[in-house]
């Protein structure tokens, strides 16, 4: 099992780290960002869901790019 500071491989294509991935990024917001998820798009990742505020946003794409080294394409995240 894969620590939080453990890189994703980029070559990892497996639904279930895409999951592992999301789990860690939902615990480690701590409830500020509500349905976050991954979907992989032209070999990188897109996050989706809705945070609380532009900081949160911002701050899950920090957090996800300590975890991977798959280029983030778009930060999808709505600030509601």
């Amino acid at each position: 099992m894969k620590t939080m500071d453990q890189p994703v491989p980029a070559q990892d294509e497996a639904q279930d780290t895409l999951a592992e991935l999301e789990t860690r990024l939902q615990s480690q917001l701590q409830g500020r960002a509500r349905g976050v998820r991954l979907v992989r798009r032209d070999g990188g990742l897109v996050l989706k869901g809705w945070a609380r505020s532009y900081y949160v946003k911002q701050l899950a794409q920090h957090l996800l790019m300590r975890q991977t080294e798959l280029p983030i394409r778009a930060n999808d995240i709505e600030v509601a």
